[in-house]
């Protein structure tokens, strides 16, 4: 009967879990209820200018990845029109980014034997990636990336910019070929496979690539409001693709894109019943997650990023669950990984989208432009075939540099010593390890270092003045009653700070007057099964010793944990309930201190002293409720 009484409960607490933590499947019949003309224009107006954007970053970011650049567009394509009928941001646009794709490359990177495989297992991963968001959506994962350290993201962003700067200046110099060759894992190895490369470089692509970044920098300091990446990315493309297919002063020899077809943009989901599927499966588990990990949290940021700008409420696990679906979308056209793009986001919001559906119309744009694109080699006009690699590396070059964020680097190494050594451990194990493990390195030190500071509870000994009212009881004062102690808990007891809190009452108790300990859970939160069974050693340990322990200023969820673990029997033992007798007292909302009054009466009742008397004073101005 208990077994099916705790499996009734485990059912119940489950069920009343997904139903509160819910999210919705279609969040955007709100905003189609009132969409009109005027939203319609202010959508597809900012949408084009996020597809201008679009097209080259999809390009720049299967650069990095090493991916061939259909796996970019396909992402975009995917990610902007099925991300906007589950989101809960209005401004989000996801897509690849330049975190998310230097992650994909640095696996890759680290596994030669997967690399060889590369385009077949990325969607794997990018399913996986998807599966991950949207269980993380339900069991509301989002909301505990507000405990991830930003020096995290801040050291993983820095790390990532020095490896797509290493990475790309291959492309520059026109020796990716050789470099290639020496399959470097980590940015020592690549550092030192471009020095023995150096022989191989050439002028031509020194020349693209100088010309590409000066004329982007320049854009961008210039006009600012202009699609500068597009601009750049035409005229290199006329003046040194030209050069390339007219083989003019060495230029033929230039390392040019390949354009895609109507075939690379066929759906093409992943191949469950491939042989080896679950060795690909086994061997992309841990870069799929953390990918999924680096997304969310990219994708959080973003999205309270406009929200403290728009003054819109955000849902992360509503966008979590969107940049699932996402993720899937992508893998079954053959994309990369999706993520929250923080600056096509800002730029759709800056272009005064209204609404989501300008993600939408982002997506169908670049799907059109895209087909156009696949369509013209029919007619002998390959457009992508102008593009040099090097112009692009040089785009991804002054895009990386924007990564560095002096400003946030100085602040997380000035501010506390722990943010300081979370930066530095992220960004070395960047440069060191795979970045898919570089990431949860910087999480697990993020994590310790908040656990060191939350397991620690305060607890401090009280007692009555004058008045009648708590305060805390200086250390070198007596108690009133030496043999009851009054014990104030404040903080948080998850099994973090069980044991801490185990031990410090343990050590109260070793005064030898000692009786009863009276503990006010007055500000104590979030107990969980660790600290209970603590609580309830505590209360046998101290019987052992003929000891007794009341609880005080008990709330309404911390009566409900101690009844359902069942650690109220054990606390209420020798208590005649008919009498009234009791070992717990709960808040009282009018006046904070009448569960504490009503705790000291218990106790000189279990002491045998019915004569003493308690004061309590109350002043409705100077208290709050417990």
């Amino acid at each position: 009967m208990n077994v099916l009484r705790t499996l009734r409960q485990t059912t119940r607490n489950l069920r009343n879990y997904l139903a509160d933590e819910h999210v919705s499947l279609m969040p955007f019949i709100k905003d189609l209820k009132s969409y009109n003309r005027a939203k319609w224009k202010a959508d597809f107006h900012a949408a084009v200018n996020v597809a201008l954007l679009d097209i080259p970053q999809g390009m720049a970011y299967a650069t990095i990845a090493e991916l061939p650049i259909a796996f970019g567009v396909t992402c975009s394509i995917a990610a902007s029109i099925i991300s906007p009928f589950f989101s809960g941001s209005r401004h989000t646009i996801l897509g690849p980014t330049n975190a998310t794709a230097l992650m994909l490359f640095g696996f890759f990177a680290a596994d030669p034997i997967l690399a060889a495989r590369e385009t077949q297992v990325v969607p794997f991963m990018v399913l996986m990636v998807g599966i991950f968001c949207l269980i993380g959506a339900l069991l509301r994962v989002a909301d505990l990336l507000q405990y991830i350290s930003r020096s995290v993201l801040v050291g993983y962003v820095t790390g990532a910019a020095v490896l797509i700067m290493a990475n790309q200046s291959k492309h520059l110099l026109g020796i990716a070929y050789e470099v290639d060759q020496f399959r470097a894992r980590s940015f020592i190895g690549l550092a030192d496979a471009m020095a023995r490369s150096l022989h191989a470089a050439a002028w031509q692509p020194i020349l693209i690539g100088g010309f590409t970044l000066l004329l982007f920098l320049s854009l961008r300091r210039w006009k600012p409001k202009w699609p500068s990446q597009v601009i750049v990315l035409v005229l290199a493309s006329a003046i040194f693709g030209t050069l390339h297919h007219r083989q003019l002063a060495g230029f033929e020899h230039v390392a040019m894109f390949r354009t895609f077809t109507l075939g690379d943009l066929i759906p093409s989901w992943p191949d469950l019943h491939a042989t080896g599927v679950f060795e690909i499966v086994s061997a992309t588990l841990g870069g799929a997650l953390g990918l999924a990990f680096l997304a969310c949290l990219e994708n959080t940021i973003m999205v309270k990023t406009i929200a403290s700008r728009t003054g819109d409420r955000p849902d992360v696990n509503q966008d979590m669950f969107a940049l699932g679906m996402a993720n899937i979308a992508s893998s079954l056209v053959g994309g990369m990984t999706a993520s929250g793009s923080p600056v096509r986001s800002m730029l759709n919001f800056t272009q005064g989208a209204q609404t989501r559906f300008s993600s939408l119309y982002s997506g169908l744009t670049v799907l059109t432009a895209a087909l156009i694109i696949a369509w013209l080699p029919r007619y002998g006009i390959s457009l992508i075939d102008y593009v040099p690699k090097a112009a692009v590396g040089a785009l991804i070059l002054g895009i990386a540099v924007r990564l560095f964020n002096l400003h946030n680097i100085r602040v997380c190494l000035r501010t506390t010593p722990d943010d300081a050594m979370v930066l530095i451990a992220t960004f070395a194990a960047t440069l060191i390890a795979p970045l898919h493990v570089a990431i949860f390195i910087g999480v697990a030190l993020s994590i310790t270092f908040f656990l060191r500071k939350a397991s620690r509870p305060f607890l401090a000994e009280y007692e009555f003045n004058e008045a009648g009212e708590l305060r805390e009881m200086a250390e070198k004062r007596q108690r009133p009653i030496s043999s009851i102690s009054i014990v104030h808990v404040e903080g948080d007891l998850f099994f973090g700070a069980a044991e801490l809190f185990r031990t410090q009452i343990q050590r109260a108790v070793s005064d030898p007057a000692l009786r009863i300990i009276i503990l006010r859970l007055k500000n104590a939160r979030h107990l969980d099964a660790t600290s209970v069974l603590a609580l309830e050693d505590l209360i046998k340990f101290m019987r052992s010793k003929e000891l007794h322990l009341i609880v005080s200023g008990a709330t309404k969820e911390v009566y409900r944990v101690l009844k359902k673990s069942g650690v109220l029997l054990t606390l209420q033992e020798g208590c005649n309930r008919r009498a009234g007798e009791s070992n717990l007292f709960l808040t009282s909302p009018r006046n904070p201190n009448i569960s504490t009054r009503n705790a000291l009466k218990r106790a000189q009742q279990l002491l045998g002293d019915g004569k003493a008397q308690v004061r309590i004073f109350y002043d409705p101005t100077k208290h709050s409720p417990e």
